[in-house]
């Protein structure tokens, strides 16, 4: 069983951060908002060892916010934190015992709203804690005065995740089509795949980090994109650096994403099967 901890002097969306907790009262997951100028974002998640595997705001990347969601809007980007960037303003906050679920309005820097979004990120129990694995849900919907929104941005823009710098150029990265994927400059590759596995070692002790992606998703199997140097990054993307979405006012986009996370070098048929499991908690 998971129990929710709120952390933080204030409760609410002030509150510094919320931790979903195990029932031995290990911390699983730590979700920062209110305090967030630009995003609230998921700061921590741990291995069923207690390993953290994410990194929050590094030097040379201040917007990269450990596991974060954001797409350009209208032109605007929500992905980026300057000045000419949008906010993910939070509206409301509930929390139930494995499931945090939050409201956000999408501003450009004139205060205009250009999409709101329902958020949801339920831990999963899994059994005997094999994996640490999570659902990221994101409901989109142009507001109610344009008929429609322009989905775009780069071609890493998406659910994406910034690791340790312990995780950083040593790793190896997999996926479900075991394919090599695309050069795009550098280390940066793109390939088209239901999940994109990362494994690497923290201190010594391998762990393995996984994105799934859902069947209904947009665009599914979706574009995964992967670095390893000069640091590691992996992001499910919706491609929209090739080919923009019009979300129109009357039909919201439905995102549904996995995340696991394991103690241990796991092999792609171990990760496939966990895919499967959690295909069949998600739907």
């Amino acid at each position: 069983m998971l129990v929710l901890a709120l952390s933080g002097a204030t409760v609410g969306l002030r509150a510094d951060s919320i931790t979903l907790a195990a029932a031995d009262g290990q911390p699983v997951l730590e979700y920062r908002t209110g305090d967030t100028p630009f995003k609230p974002y998921v700061a921590q998640l741990y291995t069923p060892g207690g390993i953290a595997v994410l990194r929050d705001a590094p030097a040379d990347h201040l917007h990269h916010h450990a596991l974060m969601f954001a797409l350009s809007v209208e032109g605007v980007s929500f992905w980026e934190e300057r000045s000419a960037s949008g906010r993910q303003l939070p509206r409301d906050l509930k929390r139930e015992r494995n499931q945090l679920t939050q409201t956000l309005d999408w501003k450009t820097p004139d205060d205009r709203v250009v999409l709101h979004e329902e958020r949801t990120i339920k831990i999963h129990d899994q059994s005997a804690r094999s994996a640490t694995l999570l659902t990221w849900r994101s409901r989109l919907r142009a507001p109610n005065d344009r008929e429609n929104v322009k989905l775009s941005g780069s071609h890493y823009y998406g659910l994406g995740a910034r690791f340790v710098v312990a995780m950083d150029k040593e790793g190896e990265f997999v996926n479900s089509a075991g394919a090599v994927g695309d050069v795009v400059r550098g280390t940066e590759r793109l390939a088209n795949a239901a999940w994109c596995a990362y494994t690497t070692a923290v201190d010594g002790k391998p762990v393995t980090f996984a994105i799934f992606d859902h069947p209904a998703n947009l665009r599914h199997p979706p574009r995964m994109f992967t670095m390893t140097a000069p640091f590691a990054y992996l992001a499910a993307t919706l491609n929209l650096w090739k080919e923009t979405y019009t979300l129109e006012a009357a039909r919201p986009l439905d995102l549904c994403y996995g995340v696991a996370v394991w103690d241990g070098k796991i092999e792609p048929a171990e990760i496939e099967a966990l895919y499967q499991r959690w295909r069949k908690l998600a739907d």
